[in-house]
Formats: C-alpha cells, sequence, structure tokens
C-alpha cells in the first residue's frame, strides 16, 4: 500500500534529480555564453553617458530652484510606500493570510489570483507599480531637457521599469512556482533546456524563439500560393504567380515588400494570404523578393534597390506582360523607395507606373515618434561602427530593436514562457516570419537613417540620388495610401502628413484599424478590424479622424475596387513567364530561404 510519506518521497526525488539537471544545463549554458561571438557594438544596448548626464543635471537644476516640488514628489511616494507597508503589516498582524484591498489597474502581466488575494505576491506587485509611477512621475516633472532627450529618457526609463517586473523573476511569478510545484521541477528544466538551446543557436546572444522553427516549410505549409520565379539577378527574384481566373486585367500589379523582413508575411497561409486574395480578383501579379544581403553588399545603397530592384522589375514586368504601364505597391521603407522611384520617374518623363499603393508607408520623417530614441547620434554612431566592421547591419539588431518597442509582448512574455514556464514555442505562422530577418546593406542603412530618419531629406529639401534630386511633391501619380490606427512603426499620422504633401491630384487615404502587421493582413472572411475613410485630405489629421467615415471589415475589397479602376480591361489569363523568362524555380524562389546569420 502506498503510503502519504511515499508519494512525497518520490516526489522529493523527482525534485532533487530535476534539479540536479539544472546544474548540469547551468554548465552548458556558462559555456555558450561564454562563447559569445560578433556581439554587437556596445554602444547599441543603451544610450551614451551624455543623455544620463543631463538627466542628473535637469534633476538637480530642478532641486535647486524648485525644491518644494521634488520634495512633494518624494514624499508622496515614500508616504503611498510606508502605508502600503502599514495595511500589509495590520493584515499579517490580525492572522489573516489575505491581501488588502487592491484597487491597482488591471494588467494582463499579474492575471494569477495569487496577485490579488496572496499578501506576499500582492504586496510584491503593489510596490513594483508605487515604484514604476515614481519613475514615470519624475521623468515627467523634468522641466528643462531638449523634447527629444526626454523622450529617450522616458523610453529608456521604461525599459528599466519593465524589466524589473517581478513576473521576470522565478521568486517573484506564482505562474512559474505554481508550475515547478506541479511538475516537480521539470517545468524549470525544460525552460533551462530552452534558453539553452536559444544561446547556443545564436552564438552567445540570449534571443527568445518566438516560435517553433521546425513547424513550417517554405513552399509546403507557408509561402504556398502557386508561382514562379521568371527573373533574378543581384538583388532580387521576381515571382510572378499563377492566375486563378479565365480572364485578368490587363495592367499588371507588382508588389515591392521592404527588405527588412521577407515577403511572406503576406502569404502565410491561404486563408489569409493577401497574394492569393489578389490573383483571385483577376490581377496578374508579381512579388518582388529581395536578397538576403552579406558583407559582399556593403557598398549596395538606396541608387542599388533603386536601379537593379525597382527600375528593373519594372522593365521586366513589361516585357512579360507586353504592357506599357504598370501599377505597383510599397509596403513600409518599400513604399518610402517607391515614392523616390516615382520622383525619379517623374525626371525622366517615364510614364510606366501608373498609380501607386503604399502600405504603411512614411515619407515625412520630421516626427520621429516611438524611434526618437534610436535616431539620436549616440544610437546611429553605433550603427555606423557595427556596419563598418560587418558589411550588413545583422538583422538580429533591428529585431532586438523593433522587439524593445514592446518588449513585454516580444522580450519579456515569452522569456517567461519559454525560460521559467518551460513550454516550447508555438506553432505560430507570423511569429514565425517575424523572426526570420534580412541583413540590411551597410551603405544603404546609412543613407536610410541619417538623410531620410534624421535629416528627412525627402519631403524637406529634396535627395540627391542617382545625379537628380528627388522631392516628395514631384510624385504626381494617383495614389492609395494604407495606414494602420495602432501602428507604432510607421504611425499613421505621419502617413497621412506624407500623403498630404504628394503632387498627385488623385489621392485615397485609408485608415485601417489595428498595427502594422495584422492591419494590413486583414482578409475580407475574418471580419476583424474594420477602416476608415475620408476624401478631404485638406484636413488635418486629428480632424480628418474625426470627419472619418467608419466602415465594418477589411480594405481589401475597397483598394481592388480602385485598383479595378486603374487596371484596364480584361484579357486572357497569363501564366507565369514567357519564351525570353522561361520559369527559373516555384516560388517562393531561393533568395527568401536565406537564413541571416549572427
Amino acid at each position: 500500500m502506498t503510503t502519504k510519506e511515499d508519494v512525497v518521497g518520490e516526489s522529493m526525488e523527482r525534485l532533487n534529480a530535476n534539479l540536479a539537471r539544472v546544474e548540469e544545463l547551468s554548465q552548458r549554458l556558462i559555456a555558450a555564453m561564454s562563447g559569445r561571438k560578433n556581439a554587437p557594438n556596445p554602444t547599441l544596448n543603451g544610450p551614451d553617458q551624455e543623455m544620463f548626464a543631463k538627466a542628473a543635471s535637469s534633476y538637480w537644476n530642478e532641486m535647486v530652484h524648485n525644491p518644494a516640488r521634488i520634495f512633494e514628489t518624494q514624499l508622496e511616494f515614500w508616504g503611498k510606500s510606508v502605508k502600503h507597508f502599514i495595511e500589509a503589516q495590520q493584515v499579517l498582524a490580525q492572522g489573516k493570510l489575505q491581501a488588502p484591498a487592491d484597487t491597482t489597474p488591471d494588467d494582463r502581466r499579474f492575471a494569477n489570483p495569487l496577485w490579488r488575494t496572496n499578501p506576499y505576491f500582492n504586496y510584491i506587485k503593489q510596490q513594483y507599480l508605487l515604484n514604476a509611477e515614481a519613475i514615470e512621475k519624475s521623468v515627467a516633472e523634468l522641466g528643462d531637457m531638449a523634447p527629444k532627450e526626454k523622450r529617450q529618457l522616458e523610453y529608456f526609463s521604461k525599459q528599466i521599469v519593465d524589466m524589473l517586473a517581478p513576473t521576470n523573476f522565478l521568486g517573484t511569478n506564482p505562474d512559474a512556482l505554481e508550475m515547478a510545484l506541479k511538475t516537480d521541477g521539470e517545468s524549470l528544466v525544460r525552460g533551462l533546456e530552452n534558453l539553452v538551446a536559444d544561446v547556443e543557436a545564436n552564438n552567445g546572444e540570449m534571443l527568445v524563439r518566438l516560435a517553433d522553427s521546425n513547424a513550417f516549410r517554405l513552399g509546403e505549409n507557408i509561402a504556398a500560393t502557386p508561382g514562379q520565379v521568371v527573373y533574378r539577378n543581384r538583388m532580387l527574384e521576381l515571382i510572378q504567380y499563377a492566375p486563378t481566373t479565365d480572364e485578368v486585367h490587363a495592367t499588371p500589379l507588382i508588389i515591392f515588400p521592404p527588405w527588412i523582413n521577407k515577403f511572406y508575411i503576406m502569404d502565410l497561409k491561404a486563408q489569409n494570404s493577401l497574394i492569393k486574395w489578389i490573383t483571385d480578383q483577376g490581377f496578374t501579379l508579381f512579388v518582388v523578393s529581395w536578397v538576403n544581403p552579406d558583407a559582399s553588399y556593403r557598398d549596395v545603397g538606396l541608387e542599388d534597390y533603386i536601379e537593379d530592384g525597382y527600375l528593373a522589375a519594372i522593365r521586366e514586368v513589361k516585357a512579360i506582360t507586353g504592357q506599357a504601364q504598370v501599377n505597383a505597391v510599397g509596403y513600409c521603407i518599400a513604399g518610402t523607395t517607391l515614392s523616390m522611384v516615382l520622383a525619379l520617374l517623374k525626371h525622366r518623363g517615364d510614364t510606366s507606373v501608373k498609380s501607386a499603393t503604399f502600405f504603411t508607408t512614411l515619407t515625412d520623417f520630421s516626427e520621429q515618434g516611438e524611434f526618437t530614441p534610436f535616431l539620436q547620434d549616440d544610437f546611429i554612431d553605433g550603427i555606423e561602427k557595427e556596419v563598418e566592421e560587418n558589411g550588413v547591419l545583422r538583422s538580429f539588431i533591428m529585431a532586438r530593436t523593433f522587439s524593445f518597442l514592446r518588449s513585454n509582448d516580444l522580450i519579456y512574455g515569452p522569456a517567461i514562457k519559454s525560460y521559467m514556464m518551460g513550454e516550447a514555442p508555438p506553432a505560430f505562422d507570423l511569429l514565425y516570419w517575424n523572426g526570420d530577418g534580412t541583413n540590411l546593406p551597410a551603405k544603404m542603412a546609412v543613407q536610410y537613417l541619417r538623410l531620410l530618419c534624421q535629416k528627412n531629406q525627402f519631403a524637406d529639401a529634396g535627395i540627391e540620388l542617382l545625379n537628380d534630386r528627388l522631392h516628395i511633391s514631384d510624385v504626381d501619380v494617383p495614389v492609395c495610401f494604407i495606414a494602420c490606427e495602432t501602428d507604432h512603426i510607421a504611425a499613421w499620422t505621419d502617413s497621412y502628413r506624407g500623403a498630404q504633401q504628394f503632387g498627385s491630384k488623385n489621392k485615397t487615404f485609408i485608415l485601417s484599424e489595428s498595427g502594422h502587421v495584422a492591419g494590413v493582413i486583414n482578409p475580407p472572411t475574418k471580419q476583424k478590424y474594420g477602416h476608415y475613410t475620408n476624401t478631404d485630405l485638406t484636413l488635418d489629421a486629428a480632424a480628418w479622424k474625426a470627419q472619418a467615415k467608419h466602415h465594418a471589415g477589411s480594405w481589401w475589397p475597397r483598394w481592388g475596387a480602385w485598383l479595378v479602376k486603374r487596371s484596364g480591361k480584361k484579357v486572357a489569363a497569363r501564366e507565369p513567364g514567357d519564351s525570353h523568362h522561361p520559369p527559373l524555380c516555384a516560388a517562393p524562389g531561393t533568395y527568401v530561404s536565406s537564413v541571416a546569420s549572427l
């Protein structure tokens, strides 16, 4: 007969065995991190000391000139902390194993009921929130810092606050502790195995996997819409997708995706594939798949993306289809560059592009938004040193930068699940794509950051490329902008401001609900996110939104109708390629399979 003592004994044996495995894995972790190779330039890990010195100086000046306000802030924090401690002590003195009243706002990090009911966890949570509030208020009250410097300080202080959340530590995370007890420590072993595997796979860098890397195969269960690569050069592979209708519109469509990511965000699976949807609407669709550059591309600049990318693709599509004009789409940075291409074509008297659509595109960088901390000289100086050494801006540096803009969702949350809870990364196509990044050529990265992001040349005095000066007002073809309401990468108000400056007489602006990716990859079948329209683009952004009409459902059909009007009559469906462009390989091609190394 098995006794309670026997069960406890077996449980302790399993726990001790698991702890012994933890020791073994810890040695592997130390070895992996000590073998760290080719770490990024240290200036990319945080702001230079000058920013903190300015913050300290500002705080000191405030203390000298307005000591009452500083003392008021400190005393408020001290008072709340002491009161919080007294309330917790009183509950314990009464012999109650229950937390005091908790009126803190809901926070996904503190969803476990123990954060409200257990006095230990509740005390820690409430004190953390008091600390966070005090830091946020102290930064907000600094009065003599330049706006950009203050925004930097706000960003980095928030990063510190998020990093020190009690949920990020095993001893103060009830979910992780409960799982460890439930599994006799097995969850901690699995978590450490996940951590060691990530560090070993990334040459000593701690980059948490967001998705199961073995769950997807390009061309099989992701990026699987039928098509053929019909042209290839050193910059791109041009994919022509197979028609799904008997007739197609005469004017072909080319999509230029951002080369910061891979194109198959538009072709994750059939149910949400923008690429499949476009072909189903009767358009001859071409999509560019950019090369994933290595150090040999260090001298490739925006000029090369324009000449050997955009202009080459437009030339080949015209030759394959026998059409004099194409319609073009640019997504994110590819939209920014498409606008410069259109200015160049205008100067050359070239009417090859009939209309242009811009997905989440910035063309006026006068407001830097959430990217302000990364667009100051200290950070970009570090980028220049990084690319000088490596020839490229490595993809993981870009991914890390974007992730820290949403650190709780893209860093700490996944790390907790993987390393503390011992969960396997999910088989999630969107997160798989998010982790399949690309490098940026050294010259191009610096051009983009210095000339566009910092100096805003395209919208200001004009940017000099290809022996020409290109300006935002030069763009005069019919244009359609798709921006996203909660986009943290390309804020819709900034996209709108750029659209207003285009020289086009025919301009359409559509505002989709949701963010940079979900707002674009929003198929009609889901009926998830709606969109806004307003034909009056003379209004400022706030007035445009206030007077805009909301429409339920995806913007895709509205844009499709806009495109039909600019795509000519129907002709017989075109199979990929022609006698001068025999298919080179099946979609999604070879360039997309290149994995960026650390």
